[in-house]
């Protein structure tokens, strides 16, 4: 076992000790100063173990409030490469002469992330360039890390009583493969620029496959200010064009942008909206795609037994009276702002930002008493994603009409023409 697994088993056996302390003895977790110390060591191995970290965050009610808020602040943690690794990253991706690929390059990062960081540089041609570099391992991280935290799994699990998190582990761990490879990113980046017209307002970089290599993705940079520094406080449109980017792909083409974090969006001077960090992104089958849109009209139409539908295409399945009401519940507070037709935030009261999770924690408790849920892997991500969107509006701070803007993405929604849109896409793309 190495250095790092090891150190990943100790911080796994710590976490599910204090959570199995607070459940069996009710013992307190360690609250914020526990939690505050596993997000700083989740922070200083990077890679996978916190990208983990991040997901597990965005659920709510899985975890005890304190660490779901401590592990939250993960997205900014990492500590970037030094000069020297950069430069070995560099050369193994492009060459020993890699200096020469560019009039100039910026060997400090501009930003430091989990997996990789991002580079300013400026091509021959003079144009300014995004150069990501992925940290050294990473790949080869993604099965010891989410190995050794199975068994953390298992039993925040238990604590939660609520849901089965075999499915959670296999979608985390595909998930974490994907966002490894930059090759994929760049067919994500191609497959998106497809989906968006000039009318959305709506940008997407351009990889350039001449200075891409192994752990090297090379792309236009998009000037913008970033949505994370809450300078667009308020901006309806922006906030328009965001959802437009999250709803338009998965509407058409059963294709998710699934990491709804502002600082993943930039808004450039003229109101585009820049998308970032094309890694984790997801391809649903059409029937779970219908599934979301039916749920959606019946919610409409208080049709009970066509939300229990709806449930069946995602996957829920063998689910009781009690479960199906407790899922009929999570529904409508999921869907409150789509079916709402009026000029609103996007969620009424908050808890400490974390979207949801005052809902989400009385739903997991019915659903605890009704015996547990198993989840189906899609789920998984989509209700991460949708719920990291709302904190995105949240803080935004923006309000319009969700209703009419998902209405005219859904109304005409046909899931064969969107298999058809979806297959076309990938295959031209390479998805």
């Amino acid at each position: 076992m190495t250095r790092r697994s090891r150190k990943i088993a100790r911080t796994g056996a710590n976490v599910a000790l204090r959570l199995a302390g607070k459940k069996y003895l009710h013992l307190p977790t360690g609250s914020a100063r526990h939690a505050r110390n596993l997000t700083l060591l989740l922070g200083s191995l990077k890679g996978p173990v916190m990208k983990i970290g991040q997901f597990l965050a965005t659920i709510p009610g899985l975890l005890p409030e304190d660490y779901a808020k401590a592990l939250a602040t993960l997205q900014t943690q990492a500590p970037p490469m030094g000069p020297h690794l950069v430069a070995r990253g560099m050369q193994a991706a492009l060459g020993k002469d890699w200096k020469a690929r560019f009039a100039d390059f910026e060997i400090t990062p501009r930003f430091a992330a989990s997996l990789g960081q991002v580079h300013l540089a400026r091509g021959t041609d003079g144009k300014r360039l995004a150069c990501k570099l992925q940290y050294p391992g990473m790949a080869e991280a993604v099965a010891g890390d989410v190995a050794q935290l199975r068994p953390t799994l298992r039993l925040i699990e238990k604590w939660s009583g609520a849901l089965r998190l075999a499915p959670l582990a296999e979608e985390i761990a595909n998930r974490l493969r994907e966002e490894c490879d930059y090759g994929r990113e760049a067919s994500a980046m191609r497959a998106f620029s497809a989906l968006f017209t000039n009318g959305d307002g709506i940008a997407v970089p351009e990889p350039q496959d001449a200075l891409c290599g192994p752990g090297l993705l090379t792309m236009s940079w998009l000037d913008g200010t970033s949505l994370a520094k809450g300078d667009v406080t308020g901006c309806a449109d922006a906030a328009l064009k965001l959802f437009r980017a999250f709803y338009k792909p998965f509407l058409t083409a059963g294709i998710l942008h699934g990491d709804p974090h502002p600082g993943n969006y930039t808004l450039a001077e003229d109101g585009t909206l820049n998308l970032m960090d094309f890694g984790c992104i997801r391809i649903f089958p059409a029937p779970f795609v219908q599934g979301v849109v039916d749920l959606w009209r019946a919610l409409m139409a208080g049709d009970e037994k066509a939300m229990d539908a709806a449930f069946a295409l995602w996957g829920f399945e063998g689910l009781n009276e009690d479960a199906r009401k407790a899922m009929r519940a999570w529904a409508a507070f999921l869907y409150e702002p789509l079916l709402d037709d009026r000029v609103r935030p996007i969620a009424r009261e908050t808890n400490a930002g974390l979207y949801g999770r005052d809902i989400a924690m009385a739903t997991h408790q019915a659903l605890k008493r009704a015996g547990g849920v198993s989840i189906p892997q899609e789920f998984v991500f989509i209700d991460r994603a949708a719920l990291g969107l709302g904190s995105v509006f949240m803080a935004l701070g923006a309000e319009a009409n969700w209703h009419q803007a998902f209405a005219s993405l859904a109304e005409g929604f046909d899931a064969k023409a969107l298999a058809r849109k979806q297959a076309s896409i990938c295959t031209i793309c390479k998805l």
